[in-house]
């Protein structure tokens, strides 16, 4: 039977789009912003970061610049995921390989002033030559540092580590088709405790098997939801963009690059993730909630927003959000 509850608004760390905006495009207005907010908010996330992915700097510049002056409280800063990521097939995901260049402070600093200093959070991956040095001016920038799209070993990634790195970006997508046995780029990110893991759990990302796996090694405690949302979510099946990338969201729910057929980004929403989540791996509906809340915003210093009144039918772990206030008077961890 379904119940009532409130908790604390949810911080979603990756959002490339979202009620079909593409944040990969450039001249979203202010009017745009504002209207993703709102459509945010209704699926629960008071804050989020808006996700630029690998592109040439004029087109990172065009992008970054409405972000750079909204009003909306909403906006947490940027994520920049790319361009200091691996550059094969398989690791780069669905980033257009012309544009990823190698880690690099200059590049950075050029990205971070045309994005008037609103990048937060860096995406890379740590085996590119440079990265730790830029994961180190990073992190003594304040700007929180993820791996990912990486086909890194275990040395690599203990160096990451020991440099400032305390998350993985979607962990077990973007990865080589074929890993070694033991010393690979996934086993090696759950053994490292320093790393929270964030998972876009929708059912096509990952398998429910493969989350409960993931979930168990980390722990709920270093588990982070994230929707990797691209113009489509929210809408009806049909063709969008990511940037440059042509996607069709398919009947299913798969976002797929038109070109090669792989996934571009999700339709997810985050309260379909956390309920996802309490299905797939098994986990309480408190410790679901904080991975979509308490767990990110600490990555980068803050709290919860607002609290979430959500209806709650644990039979099939169904959460429907019923409001949104800003008053945040809800504990971490728990629902009243």
């Amino acid at each position: 039977m379904a119940h009532t509850l409130r908790f604390p608004g949810f911080f979603d760390l990756q959002v490339n789009g979202f009620a079909g905006v593409d944040f990969n495009a450039p001249g979203v207005s202010e009017a745009a912003i504002a209207h993703v907010s709102s459509a945010l908010r209704a699926t629960g996330v008071t804050r989020f970061l808006p996700t630029l992915i690998t592109s040439a700097p004029a087109h990172f510049a065009a992008c970054a610049a409405p972000w750079r002056d909204t009003r909306q409280a909403a906006v947490a800063g940027l994520h920049l995921e790319g361009p200091y990521i691996n550059p094969e097939d398989g690791p780069r995901g669905a980033h257009p390989a012309a544009f990823v260049v190698p880690p690099s402070v200059d590049d950075f600093e050029r990205r971070q002033d045309a994005a008037g200093g609103r990048i937060r959070l860096v995406t890379l991956a740590p085996e590119m030559p440079g990265a730790l040095a830029l994961i180190e001016h990073l992190v003594n920038r304040n700007v929180a540092v993820a791996i990912g799209h990486s086909a890194a070993d275990g040395a690599i990634l203990r160096a990451a580590v020991a440099a400032g790195a305390r998350l993985t970006t979607h962990l077990g997508n973007a990865t080589p088709r074929h890993v070694p046995r033991w010393d690979n780029v996934i086993w090696q990110q759950l053994a490292r405790d320093e790393l929270l893991a964030s998972l876009i759990v929708d059912g096509h990302h990952l398998d429910p098997d493969t989350v409960k796996v993931i979930v168990r090694a980390k722990t709920p405690a270093r588990t982070v939801l994230v929707t990797d949302a691209m113009a489509a979510a929210g809408q009806s099946p049909g063709a969008f963009t990511l940037g440059e990338i042509a996607v069709r969201l398919t009947e299913d729910g798969r976002a797929l690059d038109q070109a090669t057929g792989r996934l571009a980004g999700s339709a997810l929403t985050m309260d379909r993730a956390v309920s996802l989540l309490t299905r797939f791996a098994g986990v309480e509906l408190g410790d679901a909630v904080a991975s979509a809340s308490w767990h990110p915003a600490r990555l980068l210093g803050e709290a919860p927003r607002g609290t979430v009144e959500a209806s709650w039918d644990p039979a099939p772990s169904q959460l429907q959000v019923l409001g949104v206030s800003d008053e945040s008077d809800v504990p971490p961890h728990g629902s009243s």
